[in-house]
């Protein structure tokens, strides 16, 4: 009797052999050539009118469109860190504000709900609403981290390559320790590797 394949066995019988093996090969590959290629990088605009508004105006002032428009040689000068930790600040301040609202609408929400569907609804929504704050906690750490960086210096500068971070993606995550590449490497290597 001839040995017969899984790959033959979970394909559709009227496919020859070499057929589905070549298919499993070819999208095989697909999947892994796919996963080494780096995205490309996304180049933030600078408005040149924007330049030296930050000269003029204090931390508060300023606007992200400002703070990316700085030249690159003052970058993590005085007021960046400034505007970066009241970022942070502001930040902090809504995930804190949001963590009490959680607590005193799951208070007003302990009615005993006869219908099971119903129940099982609301648990489900709290579950949801326990994730995200959960989520958030953990943010929290991240932010009360990047302000200690900010105190020491450090802010805005890769963990591992020591390289800038760039304020396009400081701008878009304020916690972030890590360049794009760096962080582009580490997850292909928990991609690859496993944690």
């Amino acid at each position: 009797m001839p040995r017969v394949s899984r790959l033959s066995q979970r394909t559709v019988p009227s496919m020859a052999q070499s057929v589905a093996s070549t298919a499993a090969k070819s999208s095989f590959s697909q999947v892994v050539s796919s996963a080494l290629v780096p995205p490309p990088h996304v180049t933030v605009k600078k408005d040149p009118k924007l330049a030296n508004n930050w000269k003029t105006k204090s931390p508060e002032q300023l606007s992200d469109a400002e703070v990316i428009a700085m030249p690159d040689s003052e970058y993590m000068n005085e007021k960046q860190m400034a505007f970066f930790r009241l970022k942070l600040v502001s930040l902090k301040q809504g995930i804190l504000e949001n963590a009490t609202q959680t607590t005193d609408h799951l208070r007003d929400d302990a009615v005993v709900v006869p219908d099971p569907a119903d129940r099982a609804t609301i648990e489900e929504e709290h579950a949801l609403v326990l994730r995200t704050r959960d989520r958030e906690r953990k943010l929290l750490k991240k932010i009360g981290q990047s302000i200690q960086r900010i105190d020491a210096g450090d802010y805005g500068y890769c963990d591992e390559t020591g390289e800038p971070i760039g304020v396009g993606r400081l701008l878009a995550r304020p916690t972030a320790t890590l360049s794009l590449e760096a962080q582009q490497r580490r997850e292909l290597k928990q991609k690859m590797f496993g944690d």
